[in-house]
């Protein structure tokens, strides 16, 4: 058997740096295993020499594609975990904000550090507020929150001069501002704000004030105003009880990361090749609203609200079903078992509705699904539960994913800023005279 080399005659060999040589074993190019003790890295020569002789594989060496290594999220059987910490008990105990620097930098805020309880950090320019504002205002009336978003982010970049600084403390502060310009350029939801319907909401003020307890379009958040508190009014028309937002910033936290999900991909490709944070950004808004990720939770609202009551809920299963649709909200790639995030955000709206009808809605879709021995539910029905019962807009849950998502987004891009390496898998070509 051959013998394996070390790190560094590997990267001699290849005439690359260190950092590179881990870059290939990230992206499954080179092979790795661990020298005794586990604190050395050995290579197969051969191995070594073949993508030294011919370049990178199109394939990578044990054929499972594209491999990463993060030290972000791990998803082991059916636990997830935020550099090592449970994400179950991050979302009951801490504020989404301090989740945000934990993956950006791998410890929670502290006080008065810029961690949760909205500190005032956690805000973008004047400036950058009123241009976002004023690029979705001009969107039609109707414009889903997520479509918004799309459009918020572009209008904050170019507001930003140094957005092109790309140095861990300048991403973690582009990152606070852009997650405040992002929910605080969204309109307040209802009559009085562009996401509206033109129908007053259910106990909505006849006058089109905003609803007592919702700031108005415009204004400051308010120190202490989290961005759970500050995004909530974007979403629903109606004030929160403490227990419905204790469920969205749950919410937040559960969606923060979940691994090299489609759109972390895609965003993290985008920074591979150092795009700016809001060009990551926007590279992820682009694709989390794909029907099969964070537009899932659209589809789960749409379909809860067609049934008018749980005895609607048999025929608004089936007729997806009879039509060879998907059941928007069940199932999920990674967890056969079924999703625990949904579990958890499932228990936080029944303990803060009880009684609420649009609930036992939910109850009879899933008692549905089960008796015809469907997926469990994922996060995306339980984010579209919360929508439901809280009395939320179309598209609320696609937003808050997003919103969300973009802490993940941004601490994958810090990974790939410190790499510096461009993320380029080959393609294995099946067309005419392929062989």
């Amino acid at each position: 058997m051959t013998e394996w080399i070390g790190a560094a005659e590997a990267a001699r060999r290849l005439g690359v740096k260190p950092a590179t040589l881990y870059s290939y074993v990230s992206r499954g190019v080179l092979t790795r295993q661990h020298g005794p003790g586990g604190k050395t890295s050995l290579f197969d020569p051969d191995e070594v020499a073949e993508l030294a002789r011919r370049g990178r594989p199109r394939r990578p060496p044990d054929g499972t594609g594209l491999v990463i290594e993060s030290a972000i999220t791990e998803i082991a059987g059916d636990r997830l975990r935020f550099r090592g910490q449970d994400a179950l008990g991050l979302a009951r105990e801490r504020d989404f904000e301090d989740v945000c620097l934990l993956l950006w930098r791998g410890a929670p805020g502290e006080s008065g550090d810029g961690g949760g309880g909205g500190d005032g950090g956690w805000q973008a320019a004047p400036e950058a507020v009123a241009a976002g504002r004023a690029a979705q205002a001009a969107l039609p009336a109707g414009t889903l929150p997520l479509e918004r978003l799309q459009v918020i982010v572009p209008a904050l970049a170019a507001t930003d001069p140094f957005r092109l600084s790309l140095d861990p403390p300048a991403v973690m502060a582009a990152g606070r501002a852009l997650l405040g310009g992002m929910v605080d350029c969204l309109p307040l939801a209802g009559p009085h704000g562009a996401a509206g319907t033109g129908r007053p909401p259910t106990g909505s003020p006849p006058d089109g004030r905003p609803p007592e307890g919702h700031p108005p379009d415009g204004g400051s958040p308010g120190p202490g105003r989290g961005i759970a508190a500050r995004l909530w009014p974007r979403l629903c028309p109606q004030p929160p009880s403490p227990g419905l937002l204790a469920a969205l910033r749950a919410a937040l936290v559960l969606l923060a990361d979940h691994e090299l999900a489609a759109s972390t991909l895609a965003a993290r490709v985008a920074a591979s090749v150092q795009a700016d944070p809001y060009a990551v950004v926007a590279t992820g808004l682009g694709a989390v609203g794909g029907a099969l990720h964070g537009g899932a939770s659209l589809g789960a609202q749409v379909m809860l609200a067609a049934a008018d009551g749980p005895a609607a809920a048999p025929r608004v299963v089936g007729d997806l079903l009879r039509r060879g649709e998907r059941v928007p909200g069940f199932g999920h790639f990674v967890y056969r078992s079924g999703d625990p995030r949904a579990g958890l955000l499932l228990g936080l709206v029944r303990e803060a509705v009880p009684g609420s009808p649009r609930l036992a809605v939910a109850d009879a879709v899933l008692a549905e699904t089960r008796r015809r021995s469907l997926p469990e539910p994922n996060i995306d029905f339980a984010l579209a539960t919360l929508a439901s019962c809280a009395g939320m807009i179309t598209g609320a849950g696609e937003a808050a994913f997003a919103v969300a998502r973009t802490a993940g987004w941004l601490a994958h891009a810090l990974e790939e800023y410190a790499a510096r390496t461009p993320l380029r898998p080959r393609a294995l070509y099946t067309g005419p005279g392929a062989s």
